[in-house]
């Protein structure tokens, strides 16, 4: 079953839910799952891939946010695969530019190979 993450709203409606702002402008709610899932697809276990997913999750609401970018959640997820494993990192960057055509490490302005673990 897929939760979208919300948090307390500043208004009298209790709850916001969190928006992804998508690459092509479009919106969609945060999904916990979606984050574990891409983080399974890159190979990390599935412990590593709920811990990295549950951080995201918090520094969404430590922030207060309603609304977050997918560059923004990709640039989250890919710090924390990389401090977990850096092969996990590395095939992240490598789905994205041979099956989506995506230049991730210069979209979000990190590179592969710096020694970082």
């Amino acid at each position: 079953m897929e939760q979208t993450l919300i948090r307390p709203g500043a208004h009298d409606s209790g709850v916001v839910e969190v928006r992804v702002v998508k690459r092509d402008g479009t919106e969609e709610p945060f999904l916990y799952e979606k984050v574990v899932v891409s983080c399974l697809k890159s190979g990390a276990t599935p412990e590593a891939a709920r811990k990295i997913a549950k951080i995201v999750e918090a520094r969404i609401l430590e922030k207060n946010l309603e609304r977050v970018t997918a560059k923004e959640l990709t640039a989250w997820i890919l710090e924390l695969l990389r401090k977990e494993n850096e092969e996990w990192y590395r095939n992240w960057i490598v789905f994205d530019r041979a099956v989506k055509r995506r230049e991730t490490e210069k979209e979000i302005g990190q590179q592969t190979g710096s020694g970082r673990k």
